[in-house]
């Protein structure tokens, strides 16, 4: 018999109260491991190198999945046309160079530099090069003294091929005989359709563009869609491989990717979720200290519970070389990469992995980490060729532009608004096809959507040997035994204040979760008594429950509502910076509510039946996502979302933020996936419900759904005819 039951039986009489109760003393917060300040991208991300391959297998492709849905690119959104332009070719002895510009969506402009070998017979490797965050990018041209300082140091010995290293890379790929396309990072040479300051220097939130319609990126409308700048990013270097692919010239079995710092962020993303690519060498980026700077190497639910040296881990057991300088990676050597070398000696590939350590350098892609990249990809797709660079002739940003003055394109507002409601109209009909489509449709949206819902929310699913509930509190109150305490989780380490309610004499087995904005103290009228519907409840023998989710109720010094979340010390205003290393606490109280139910299922004898009840709006929207992530978790839910959706919440700081939670249908899609459970949904229609109403329809159970503000059968008179269905 559990600890509750036993107090419901041994306790006597006391004194009644009609105060809200506190579990802890007032001004003691519960110890939960969740109120830490925040990790950020400059915290410790070690990886764990698994037990066995297939230990690694189903990791891999959780964080693998946790990649695509972070990006926006969970499903993929379909491939449009390229309309490929050429623009202009310079041609010498062994090499040509011919500007290159496609469109990676309509209207977008993916723009670069394709290097192709000359006297060589072909089909040849195609070699993708991302840069990082150098002056111009594919324009750069170093300064005199810094031609000298990289000479005299050693780390360049050509100066033209210091005076732009990343235009030598791809000349002296194209001399060894690949075919190299070196492309623009966003804001930078020819690609402006998005501004340079947009894209790399974000730094404040733009009220204009946070708007439910035609929104900007890292607007809290963008993050609920999962729309960012670097999931465009790596978007248009999956388009570019595209592109490569499509050349006769090209051999489609030895694609490889190379940057260094943000072009090496690029390389390692692409490389974990693109299975095209055969080798990859990421330059002075990975390691388990900084992570990504940039708010274009950030996005929420990015590195949540993960980090750089296991997305490289993803490319395992294919060819990958690594640099390290002094810089952030100057530890990897002994830090992630020891771990990263086990790791492909488990998968029986111990020489595929290689690390340049030349920590003597600055951050850099010098002539050195150049060499160690060429004699790499020399070996592995049999070149056979000269690793050694030679002086060319270096083009400047004359030859080397796809636009002139009369059609270059400027950055604007508009355009981005443009952009992001393409974007958004292309998912929401992949998206709404499959979710409104017939059974087959739906059922590859649930495949679809379950796996996108354990990234945004957690993966984690508590069970009682992580629970235990530590009674603080016991009353018996003049209709009702009131049993209050800390549920531990020990999975998250959280500690969560809750009350049980139980009837007098007659608890007839039925439990109900009431969740409020107040969080427990939702359960109380102002005067201290039992709210009206509350007590309806309790005399007519059911048990109801209330719980402070994280940041409710005696999470709350001051008492107040929680306004703005919690948030890392970068002062730049993206989302990303936070909820791309921690939780949501939107996500957070999922989880609380998941974790609850399972206790309230399994604290006692098997309960008859376990209800939901929510009539906060924003709350029922949270208690949706619930329901889909966990759809066994409740037996029946009455909510008042009176229209709710998380693709509009208007605040990254806002508690109700979940990134994601507009991606996959939004409430009306998570109420679908909790079908077949009895329902009540105040404040909706069978219009604004219907891909609700159109899950209930294919399992043939419309009559569990009630949309319905009839003020003659009240939602708890509802939530009591229910309890006949569960005898």
């Amino acid at each position: 018999m559990s600890t509750l039951r036993l107090l419901i039986l041994l306790f006597p009489a006391i004194a009644a109260a009609q105060e809200p109760v506190r579990i802890l003393p007032v001004g003691q917060l519960p110890q939960d491991a969740r109120l830490a300040p925040p990790k950020d991208l400059n915290g410790y991300f070690p990886f764990a190198p698994p037990a066995s391959q297939e230990t690694w297998q189903a990791r891999a492709e959780e964080v693998r999945t946790q990649l695509k849905v972070a990006l926006g690119l969970w499903p993929m959104p379909p491939k449009t046309p390229l309309n490929l332009e050429k623009v202009g070719q310079h041609t010498f002895d062994d090499y040509q160079v011919t500007g290159i510009r496609f469109e990676s969506m309509p209207g977008f402009f993916v723009t670069g530099s394709m290097y192709e070998p000359v006297g060589k017979q072909g089909p040849f490797p195609g070699v993708l090069c991302p840069h990082g965050h150098w002056d111009n990018g594919r324009f750069y041209v170093a300064n005199d003294g810094e031609v000298k300082k990289q000479i005299a140091s050693g780390a360049e010995s050509i100066e033209e091929t210091a005076k732009n290293p990343i235009q030598a890379r791809c000349v002296q790929l194209a001399r060894m005989g690949c075919v190299v396309f070196q492309i623009d990072m966003l804001g930078y040479a020819d690609s402006q359709q998005l501004s340079f300051d947009l894209v790399h220097r974000f730094g404040k939130q733009r009220p204009e563009m946070n708007t439910n319609q035609r929104w900007g990126f890292f607007s809290p409308q963008a993050e609920s869609h999962l729309e960012s700048v670097m999931g465009l990013q790596i978007w248009n270097c999956i388009r570019s491989l595209d592109l490569l692919e499509t050349l006769d010239n090209v051999d489609k079995s030895r694609l490889a990717v190379t940057g260094a710092s943000g072009g090496a962020t690029q390389t390692m993303i692409v490389g974990a979720i693109d299975p095209r690519i055969a080798a990859v060498f990421p330059a002075v980026m990975v390691s388990t200290a900084m992570q990504g700077g940039c708010t274009c190497e950030n996005c929420t639910l990015l590195r949540v519970g993960t980090g750089n040296v296991e997305f490289a881990a993803l490319f395992a057991p294919k060819p990958q070389g690594l640099t390290a300088a002094d810089d952030w990676t100057k530890e990897f050597e002994t830090k992630g990469f020891p771990d990263l070398k086990q790791l492909y000696t488990l998968m029986g590939a111990e020489d595929k992995v290689h690390l340049t350590a030349r920590t003597e350098f600055g951050h850099n892609y010098n002539a050195v980490s150049r060499r160690a990249m060429y004699e790499l990809f020399n070996q592995e797709f049999s070149l056979h060729a000269s690793v050694e660079e030679r002086p060319y002739q270096r083009l400047g940003e004359k030859e080397l532009s796809v636009w002139n003055d009369q059609n270059r394109p400027t950055y604007t507002e508009e355009f981005e608004r443009n952009l992001l409601a393409e974007w958004t109209a292309i998912s929401n009909q992949q998206i709404d096809s499959l979710l409104l489509g017939d059974n087959d449709s739906f059922q590859k949206f649930q495949e679809i959507a379950e796996p996108a819902l354990g990234v945004m929310v957690g993966t984690e699913t508590p069970t009682m040997e992580d629970l235990e509930f530590d009674v603080k509190v016991k009353e018996q109150r003049e209709d009702y035994l009131l049993i209050g305490g800390l549920l531990h989780n020990d999975q998250n380490g959280s500690q969560l204040p809750a009350l049980f309610l139980y009837p007098k004499d007659n608890w007839g087995g039925h439990t109900v979760l009431w969740l409020s904005e107040e969080g427990k103290n939702g359960l109380f009228a102002e005067n201290g008594r039992l709210k009206s519907e509350v007590a309806k409840l309790v005399s007519a023998g059911v048990s109801v429950a209330g719980i402070d989710l994280i940041y409710q109720g005696e999470f709350l010094t001051d008492g107040h509502a929680l306004k703005e979340t919690p948030k890392v010390e970068n002062p730049r205003e993206a989302a990303a910076y936070t909820l791309g290393y921690n939780r949501a606490v939107a996500a957070q109280r999922i989880t609380d509510i998941l974790a609850m139910a399972t206790f309230m299922r399994n604290h006692d004898r098997a309960p008859k039946s376990i209800g939901m009840v929510a009539f906060d709006p924003a709350m029922a929207g949270i208690a949706s996502v619930a329901m889909a992530k966990q759809p066994k978790a409740f037996d029946f839910a009455t909510l008042k979302t009176d229209g709710f959706r998380f693709g509009e919440v208007d605040s990254i700081r806002s508690p109700n933020l979940l990134p994601g939670g507009a991606k996959y249908g939004d409430v009306p899609a998570f109420l679908a996936l909790a079908a077949p459970i009895p329902l009540r949904v105040t404040g909706e229609t069978g219009e604004t419900l219907e891909a609700t109403t159109k899950a209930y329809e294919r399992l043939d159970q419309k009559d569990r759904l009630i949309l319905s503000n009839d003020v003659d059968v009240t939602p708890i008179d509802w939530v009591l005819g229910q309890l006949s269905r569960f005898q």
